[in-house]
């Protein structure tokens, strides 16, 4: 069943916090949904399906459904890494329009920063099950080596270099400079990136994504509610999810799950890549911005290095204003997951909300995407379009 017009975000709230040790997590979910409430001029009364993933305690959407006391017809505790509120937003719509609910937020919150979590440098395995498992433990894989071990593959494959890579930050950091919120502020250099500490070659320190405290949420609303509110109407036109596994260690280091939910999101959008006039994409690591660039089909593979050298990334200028939020690479990166930030800045360039610095001239239709868990290993990935009604 398509979703395509059946389903509108009608609230949409980043917490400003980057550090709050002082606060729980379950209070900083409760703050995003409260923040995403107001904005659409809606209530916790009238949530009936709540939408939310692993970072909530206990891992339960039940305990954050009771400590925000919501009376629910629908409850999603769907877990697929950083991009599940991306795929919440399609399973929010789905659900709206199978009659199961009419008013669902999404939220994620975490506190990685003030916990003094290792993300990227810690060890990690990622499942006891998985077939490369006892050939990887002895050397003690971390997030950021795997991610640099794919960075090596794409340069080796087709050229890629740590220069195109910096301009992914250069173009971040543009963004940033008007976020009062943003953790990094300050505009940097190409040369600023390529001259920053080695964190597992080639990645340098500015080409990792920031960790931070805080949240956000989304209230997604059956069509007649949305009309009602006095709020900008943000349609969901298309979207995807999809898991790409590491097919038995055999896996295609320079591709991601995108492959497959860029082409589906946008045909059930009925809209292709020139339509999109700004993309949320999702950028743990500058790699990854490149990777997906290509693999939704905005450049051919082995082509977004350069597209980005050129300067495409930066609003006012560039062919594809990406991440006007600063992104994860300098703005936001809550629970070690940013999927929901993505869509939040998608919908404030909809709705003309963003910075006057960096609002993309008559922005009507936008994409959010991203993987979930660990590219190179058994991933997920998700793929939304909205559009300004």
């Amino acid at each position: 069943m398509s979703i395509k017009g059946k389903a509108y975000i009608a609230g949409a709230y980043e917490h400003p916090t980057r550090f709050a040790p002082e606060k729980s997590v379950a209070q900083l979910h409760a703050e995003c949904a409260a923040g995403a409430l107001k904005d659409a001029g809606l209530s916790f009364s009238d949530v009936d399906g709540y939408f939310c993933a692993g970072d909530v305690p206990g891992g339960s959407p039940i305990s954050m459904a009771d400590y925000m006391n919501l009376k629910l017809k629908w409850l999603d505790g769907t877990e697929l890494g950083g991009c599940s509120y991306i795929a919440h937003v399609e399973h929010a719509a789905r659900a709206i329009a199978q009659g199961k609910c009419s008013v669902a937020l999404i939220t994620l919150a975490g506190k990685p920063k003030s916990s003094g979590v290792a993300t990227g440098t810690a060890p990690r395995i990622l499942g006891p099950e998985r077939p490369e498992t006892p050939w990887d433990l002895p050397y003690q894989p971390t997030i950021t080596s795997i991610y640099g071990m794919l960075t090596l593959r794409h340069m080796h494959e087709y050229g890629t270099t740590a220069e195109q890579l910096a301009a992914v930050k250069v173009a971040a950091s543009h963004h940033a400079q008007y976020n009062e919120n943003a953790l990094l502020k300050k505009v940097v250099t190409v040369e600023d990136v390529i001259n920053s500490p080695v964190i597992s070659t080639p990645l340098r320190r500015l080409d990792c994504c920031v960790i931070t405290d805080g949240g956000g949420a989304l209230v997604v609303t059956s069509p007649e509610i949305a009309k009602r509110l006095n709020r900008p109407l943000v349609k969901v036109m298309g979207a995807s999810h999809t898991i790409k596994t590491s097919n038995g260690g055999y896996i295609a280091p320079t591709e991601t799950g995108a492959l497959k939910t860029g082409p589906e999101a946008f045909a059930e959008a009925g809209v292709g890549v020139n339509d999109i006039k700004y993309a949320s994409i999702y950028d743990n690591f500058t790699i990854m911005v490149l990777m997906q660039l290509e693999d939704l089909g905005f450049c051919k593979k082995g082509q977004a290095g350069a597209f980005a050298a050129e300067g495409n990334l930066i609003s006012g200028s560039g062919k594809l204003p990406w991440n006007t939020d600063g992104g994860g690479l300098c703005n936001n990166h809550p629970s070690n997951r940013g999927g929901v930030t993505k869509v939040i800045e998608a919908v404030r360039q909809l709705r003309g909300e963003a910075h006057p610095a960096v609002q993309v001239k008559d922005c009507d239709i936008a994409l959010a995407a991203g993987p979930g868990r660990v590219v190179g290993e058994g991933h997920a990935h998700a793929t939304l379009i909205l559009e300004r009604e």
